[in-house]
């Protein structure tokens, strides 16, 4: 994708995969202690868009990142193709109803750009319904931030010819089968437009409040590590404090 880093990147220098592995553990552990003060002081939250091309990885990284996080201030919320109900209401209602709360950590796999992604290459809906979204999501993403929310938006950024070999995993693999649908097959001979849909939804959607990160996402262990350094800088920026502690907890005796 013009403009976009080498989905094979893996640092400059190469990392080697064990320094990268190890350093991604201390990433982790921050990641455990800034949560723990963000559930603490249950003020502000934060929403972590994944978003991808089929096998860039979207699972994989919440199952890594995610493990960190103590589960009670933590959840994922997975959106498919819309039911009935929802296909009745307007196409951000289901993606409201699972934002986070106070204190929360939430991961969106996939999101509301679905509905300027998929809807576009299938086109599903008119174009100019699609396009009017743009600015929809921008204001709706905006009024989380205005309301304590921060939000940081990945784009995992794979290369065909990864996408490939992943695909041929999934039908070897009696265990990855499960994963394989015969969608994937009519969607990555869509690829120079689901490209060209990402590209212009980075563009058109990527604010100072909700920042889009394209994460190369050729080397697994890499895509983890950029991705947990981003949520780490942003939740550092957040700045989560413990709780006052309340007064005259110095005269408490326990016996």
């Amino acid at each position: 994708m013009s403009g976009f880093p080498d989905p094979a990147f893996h640092g400059s220098p190469p990392l080697e995969k064990g320094k990268g592995e190890a350093l991604l553990a201390l990433q982790l552990r921050r990641l455990e202690e800034l949560q723990e003060r963000l559930y603490a002081e249950n003020r502000q939250s934060l929403l972590v868009v994944i978003q991808g091309l089929d096998t860039a990885g979207k699972g994989g990284t919440i199952k890594r990142i995610g493990g960190a996080f103590y589960p009670a201030g933590f959840r994922v919320a997975s959106f498919k193709a819309p039911n009935g109900e929802e296909l009745s209401r307007d196409f951000l209602w289901r993606i409201h109803r699972e934002v986070p709360r106070r204190g929360e950590i939430v991961f969106f796999d996939r999101s509301h750009y679905e509905d300027v992604l998929v809807v576009r290459v299938d086109r599903l809906v008119p174009e100019k319904v699609w396009r009017a979204r743009y600015e929809q999501i921008n204001a709706f993403e905006k009024h989380l931030w205005e309301n304590g929310t921060a939000i940081v938006k990945f784009f995992l950024h794979i290369s065909r010819r990864e996408q490939a070999e992943r695909l041929k995993v999934r039908l070897s693999n009696p265990k990855k089968r499960w994963k394989f649908s015969f969608d994937d097959l009519r969607k990555r001979r869509q690829w120079t437009a689901y490209r060209a849909a990402y590209a212009e939804a980075i563009r058109r959607c990527g604010k100072p409040w909700a920042p889009w990160r394209v994460v190369p996402a050729d080397h697994k262990w890499y895509r983890n590590l950029v991705v947990a350094r981003e949520i780490v800088r942003v939740l550092e920026g957040m700045n989560p404090r413990y709780p006052k502690s309340a007064p005259g907890w110095k005269k408490i005796v326990i016996r």
